[in-house]
């Protein structure tokens, strides 16, 4: 079997447990996303080369205590909020707190600790709660699939536009194939995709899912470089190797990971 049929194949098989995990029920959604943040730990902790419990731990915690009311059909628009905001301001925090921390070794291990939390174990556990943001609190599919669809038409016809028109480095420091060309053409495709959206998943309108559409265009490669960072300085070309032709999970979810605060707190602002 060769790459480029290996890759769809096993491409298509993620796109098609992810989706229908999605629209089955909110269980299988949720279980799904459980799953998948611990494996996102793990290959995230073999990045930074850090063996400990305490992510899983306070990851799973975290996840538990933010769904375990949207899981029991309990309606909460105060833990939802004051959570959420406390949560987001937290990843800000504890990226400061690393930035002028010392590099003492207990430092460094404090660092790596909270790391694990906050970028990997707290996005997942907002992109688990966005399909309940919303007025009934009910669990719409629809804005979390678009979410993920925004997010691979970003990326397809980025890596398409670069790859053919791509002339100009975005980051050669730390990703040599991504270029502004690249960066614009996801961009404008990914306004194109929104729009069409808006037509069949109706619960959000037009302006909601142009709102996505720049913050899954924007937000979006912050996330795709910053795990390139982090693959760079461990040496690897991918985070894992679960998903034959395509990598690690994290591979396949550093954009939406990145995108998911963002999204959640302007689903919190409009929900009001």
């Amino acid at each position: 079997m060769n790459n480029l049929v290996k890759r769809a194949i096993f491409g298509g098989l993620y796109v098609g447990i992810l989706v229908f995990s999605i629209l089955y029920n909110k269980f299988t959604f949720i279980i799904l996303f459980w799953i998948i943040m611990n494996v996102s730990i793990y290959e995230f902790n073999k990045l930074i080369k850090f063996q400990s419990f305490f992510p899983y731990l306070l990851g799973n915690l975290l996840f538990i205590f933010a769904n375990i009311l949207n899981i029991k059909d309990i309606p909460s628009r105060l833990l939802s909020e004051y959570a959420g905001i406390a949560l987001f301001l937290g990843v800000f925090a504890t990226f400061i707190s690393i930035l002028f921390s010392k590099k003492e070794e207990a430092v460094e291990q404090l660092g790596k600790k909270f790391l694990s939390v906050i970028y990997i174990a707290l996005p997942y556990t907002l992109i688990a709660m966005i399909p309940f943001i919303n007025n009934e609190f009910n669990y719409i599919n629809t804005t979390i699939l678009g979410v993920f669809i925004l997010v691979w038409v970003n990326d397809t016809f980025a890596y398409l536009v670069g790859s053919n028109f791509g002339k100009h480095k975005l980051l050669p420091r730390i990703s040599p194939n991504k270029s502004w060309e690249g960066f614009i053409g996801g961009m404008v495709f990914t306004f194109v995709g929104a729009y069409f959206l808006a037509q069949y998943f109706t619960k959000l309108n037009l302006n909601n899912w142009l709102v996505f559409a720049l913050i899954v265009s924007t937000f979006g490669v912050l996330g795709d470089l910053i795990e390139s960072m982090f693959k760079r300085q461990a040496g690897v070309k991918d985070s894992g190797n679960i998903i034959p032709g395509h990598g690690g999970i994290l591979d396949r979810m550093d954009s939406v990971i990145f995108v998911a605060p963002f999204i959640f707190m302007y689903l919190l602002i409009v929900s009001k």
